[in-house]
């Protein structure tokens, strides 16, 4: 095992390519910065290879995130033993869950710990037209709806892991709301006067799928019946950058695995998330 170079990239992209859904999150980087080797300070991409040292078997990125890329167990074992090893701060862990907590086993065999371990969110996904009409009004958000839809994107991160996403330095999530504005990856729904009612996005994008997250419905609007037509818009907004449409749900949010049920989506594979 060893930390990827330049040289790595086709290895990893034909590692990727074995499954492009569960992978979608890392496709999408190494799309973006066409390597390997990541730009962001402190982040590194892992690779497990055969005996021979030339197949590439497995991968890992770790940066504030850590996901594990087609291992098994085994590899995901070597992946949490380095990361002991080079040790920095990581706000989660996720991925296709054996491996997410075959990592995570490992980590806390050394005494670290997790904020929270979610061990079953079932990978979801469509494709084609979703099995019900997409709301009309949800579209693509403008730039000028910035400051609604920040207010709407920490509230949707409070409620999702407890406590607010400034904590980790506000200037940096301004830039990710931003920029999913920018590149077209923010959906949402407004009031005339701006207030959001609803919000999703596309957290990862590639030419093949897309990964929705940051799915929020205004507390006032809940209950009324329109969480489907919003998903099912979101459906057909994403379904024009690729054609696959995936997303992962807490296996205990029966109501909103329901939903997604009844727009179309399907259970493809396993997810875990570990938050520190």
């Amino acid at each position: 095992m060893r930390v990827l170079v330049h040289s790595d990239t086709d290895a990893l992209r034909a590692l990727i390519a074995r499954d492009r859904v569960a992978n979608v999150f890392v496709d999408s980087l190494v799309n973006q910065h066409r390597s390997a080797v990541p730009v962001a300070p402190g982040a590194y991409m892992l690779g497990y290879f055969m005996d021979d040292g030339v197949r590439l078997a497995a991968a890992c990125w770790v940066g504030s995130n850590v996901v594990p890329i087609e291992a098994t167990p085994e590899h995901a074992g070597y992946f949490a033993r380095w990361m002991v090893a080079h040790w920095q701060p990581h706000a989660s862990i996720f991925g296709p869950a054996d491996a997410t907590l075959a990592i995570m086993t490992e980590l806390q065999s050394t005494g670290i710990k997790a904020q929270e371990i979610r061990t079953n969110q079932p990978l979801l996904t469509i494709s084609g037209e979703p099995m019900v009409a997409p709301h009309p009004a949800l579209a693509v958000s403008d730039s000028e709806q910035f400051g609604e839809i920040l207010v709407a994107a920490a509230a949707m991160f409070e409620e999702e892991v407890g406590y607010s996403p400034f904590l980790g330095g506000e200037a940096n999530y301004r830039r990710r709301v931003a920029w999913l504005i920018s590149n077209g990856y923010s959906f949402s729904h407004a009031e005339p006067l701006g207030e959001v009612i609803f919000k999703a996005d596309l957290g990862a994008v590639t030419q093949y799928a897309t990964q929705v997250q940051g799915v929020w419905m205004n507390p006032r609007y809940r209950g009324l019946g329109l969480s489907a037509s919003y998903m099912a818009g979101v459906v057909t907004l994403a379904q024009r950058h690729a054609p696959v449409t995936s997303l992962y749900v807490n296996d205990y949010n029966t109501t909103a695995r329901a939903l997604y049920e009844r727009v179309g989506f399907e259970q493809v594979g396993t997810f875990a998330t570990v938050l520190f």
